[in-house]
């Protein structure tokens, strides 16, 4: 064979291959670009106070337009996630809307794209309602609220509970940008916040817990665990690669010694939620509280009710139990 020949055929294959790597090329772009795109956000409570924008569960998510596979609901922490049709592209423009009856109705239209979204509904206030309040009819003013539970220790005495809340201050969807910290994919500037409980000597904690209760939840991840053995001193760190996030950080303290099997703790407050965890062994949940001066008690079920407030509940895997309430309509807390 000659070697014009040889050179000849040497680009035609050389043509050949070019054109099957750009048919290649195009098919891969138009497939990346038709995968389905899936949003992901949190709903919180609106509220200028970072430390009372707790998440609300049970909101209903749906895309006004059609243009989302299925509707979906926020969980306990406020996380969702909906995901588009097939050929929904970045930079469309889409409508989510989000109701709750306790909520104002919100239509956010935005265009699509991998930031989190982050949702402020706020409280609706019954106004008129209010207004109607009679005078033998007055808002009723719950106080001194606290949670009582029994465990099957036996050899130690819980002498009381350490409790802190703690903020993670940070600003969400901005680049990490190759600095650190960064969101577990790399993605978001985060920040890293740490709190620390001290049990006094001779004394140690157990059943140590951490639960965020305002603010963006789902972006957020415990990065060191230095509570869950327990001990005198324990520790957390929190990585929040979002908005400001509030969490509860808490254990009871034990002192060697015959116990009490009884126990008591006090839930954290802030407007018009109330938080509290309560640890794997617990049994036999209840809540004290002062209605108008007369102490009441209210048993807690698997399911939790209470008459004077909206509750939900949030098991963890090693079973400890979070509470997130709501104060109804009629009732304040004093």
């Amino acid at each position: 064979m000659s070697r014009g020949r040889k050179a000849f055929l040497w680009a035609i294959g050389a043509i050949l291959v070019s054109s099957l790597g750009i048919f290649l090329g195009l098919s891969f772009f138009r497939n990346y670009q038709l995968r389905p795109i899936v949003l992901r956000g949190a709903v919180i409570k609106e509220d200028d106070d970072p430390t009372k924008q707790s998440p609300i569960m049970d909101v209903d998510i749906s895309e006004a337009n059609g243009l989302a596979t299925a509707d979906t609901k926020s969980n306990f922490v406020g996380d969702f996630t909906i995901p588009l049709l097939r050929g929904v592209g970045q930079n469309e423009s889409v409508t989510l809307r989000f109701l709750h009856p306790d909520y104002v109705p919100l239509d956010l239209t935005q265009l699509v794209s991998n930031k989190l979204i982050i949702v402020h509904l706020v409280p609706i206030r019954k106004e008129t309602e209010e207004a109607k309040v009679q005078p033998d009819h007055p808002v009723i003013a719950v106080a001194n609220v606290r949670i009582r539970y029994s465990t099957e220790s036996t050899t130690q005495d819980n002498i009381g509970t350490g409790v802190k809340t703690f903020q993670v201050q940070n600003v969400g969807n901005i680049l990490c940008q190759n600095s650190t910290p960064c969101s577990p994919d790399g993605k978001w500037k985060a920040t890293i916040n740490s709190e620390s409980l001290d049990a006094g000597e001779g004394s140690v904690f157990r059943n140590a817990r951490v639960s965020c209760i305002a603010g963006p939840c789902p972006f957020t991840k415990i990065d060191y665990d230095g509570y869950s053995e327990g001990g005198r001193y324990i520790k957390v760190s929190v990585r929040n690669w979002s908005d400001t996030t509030t969490f509860l950080f808490q254990a009871e303290v034990f002192r060697p010694q015959i116990s009490d099997i009884v126990r008591m703790t006090y839930p954290i407050i802030l407007g018009t939620s109330l938080d509290f965890t309560l640890p794997p062994t617990a049994v036999g949940p209840s809540v004290e509280a002062e209605l108008n001066g007369e102490n009441i008690i209210f048993p807690l079920g698997p399911i939790p009710v209470l008459s004077w407030a909206d509750c939900n509940v949030s098991v963890a895997k090693n079973q400890a139990k979070f509470y997130r309430c709501e104060l109804s309509s009629g009732y304040r807390f004093r």
